[in-house]
């Protein structure tokens, strides 16, 4: 029988992007979790069912597209024959390495990690390395140690692709900047990638950004507040680039509050419906779609080979700051618009056309 231990049962249902722009964080040691000890793993035996161990941040968990995540990655293994011993971190990253201890500890083969935060999580990482379990690190790349493989969209695309629906919708004006959670290294690829854009028309004179935040967490309510601190000086904004779609809903719902919506340009990413509604509304330029399908079935099929010592020819070689390159897997990210909606979300069945359109007259 298939072993599944998964935290908080139920979240399935609830709904649920390192650049040199980034900001520094400065780690004090005495803020760094100590790593649990981990007890000697077992020798691996004959069997031919591999054990996969997969980790995953509560602040991730209950952004709507990581539950599409989840299930995919959950049948891929199944029909592999794997097991999968779900964790899902409830207190941050001193809770998530604890549950790295219990996962090491319940004899897995292979470790995937979502990571809370990808710097202070590598110690822990580490030492499951050292043990000799191969570590997958799944959309975030844990920072400055080894690991064996890294599966994600291009982060970078993703924030070149708010920089295009942006600039092509407002060449001229200003513009709000509110990045990601900096704990997590794909915030500092996304801005990156939207910097690689929209500098060279900052540095004409022709866009002004009126002010760049950056969130502690993946959190709409955050947002909600540290837009709001900048409505509080200003609202002549034209375009506001979001870190994802649960952003965006924040800057939504202010923007809905002094009758600017649909006037203000708003970017984001993970396609989740209600942003996929709002812009076959006209109130949301564009979201980023990442086809999780796919993702996660490779990342399931890379496991499974990784834990049975099979290699996999990786697409990039990546630098985590851990002086070894990392084998990369990388899928493509796609924006959509309004015009592309069917082609992309609704072909591919990630929403249903009753869905998206439900307020729409077509």
């Amino acid at each position: 029988m298939k072993r599944w231990y998964l935290l908080l049962a139920g979240c399935f249902l609830i709904m649920a992007c390192s650049g040199e722009k980034g900001p520094v964080r400065p780690y004090p040691a005495a803020e760094i979790p100590a790593v649990p000890e981990i007890t000697q793993r077992r020798i691996r035996g004959n069997s031919e069912t591999v054990t996969i161990g997969f980790s995953i941040a509560t602040d991730t968990f209950i952004i709507e597209r990581w539950n599409k995540d989840v299930k995919v990655f959950s049948g891929a293994a199944q029909e592999l024959g794997a097991e999968v011993i779900f964790q899902l971190s409830a207190g941050g990253i001193r809770e998530q390495i604890a549950q790295i201890n219990y996962l090491v500890n319940s004899n897995i083969d292979i470790l995937v990690v979502v990571a809370h935060d990808t710097d202070m999580i590598s110690g822990a990482v580490k030492q499951v390395r050292d043990m000799g379990i191969p570590v997958v690190c799944y959309d975030r790349m844990v920072m400055g140690v080894p690991i064996d493989a890294y599966i994600s969209f291009d982060n970078t695309e993703v924030g070149r692709h708010f920089g295009r629906a942006l600039t092509g919708a407002v060449p001229t004006g200003n513009y709000l900047i509110v990045n990601g959670a900096v704990s997590d290294s794909n915030s500092r690829k996304v801005n990156q990638g939207l910097h690689e854009i929209i500098d060279p028309l900052v540095e004409s004179g022709a866009i002004r950004i009126v002010r760049e935040v950056w969130l502690d967490e993946w959190s709409h309510d955050e947002a909600l507040e540290k837009i709001e601190a900048v409505f509080a000086e200003t609202t002549d904004i034209d375009a506001i680039s979001c870190g994802n779609d649960q952003i965006a809903s924040a800057a939504y719902q202010l923007l809905s509050e002094r009758r600017l919506a649909g006037k203000v340009k708003i970017a984001g990413q993970d396609a989740d419906l209600i942003n996929c509604q709002r812009i076959a509304e006209g109130t949301q330029l564009m979201t980023v779609y990442k086809p999780i399908g796919r993702l996660a079935v490779r990342a399931a099929e890379l496991a499974v080979a990784l834990a049975q010592n099979r290699a996999i020819p990786y697409d990039a070689l990546m630098d985590n700051g851990s002086g070894t390159m990392i084998p990369s897997y990388v899928e493509m990210p796609v924006a959509v618009c309004s015009d592309n909606m069917d082609g992309t979300i609704i072909k591919d069945g990630f929403h249903s056309a009753a869905d998206v359109y439900r307020n729409v007259i077509r």
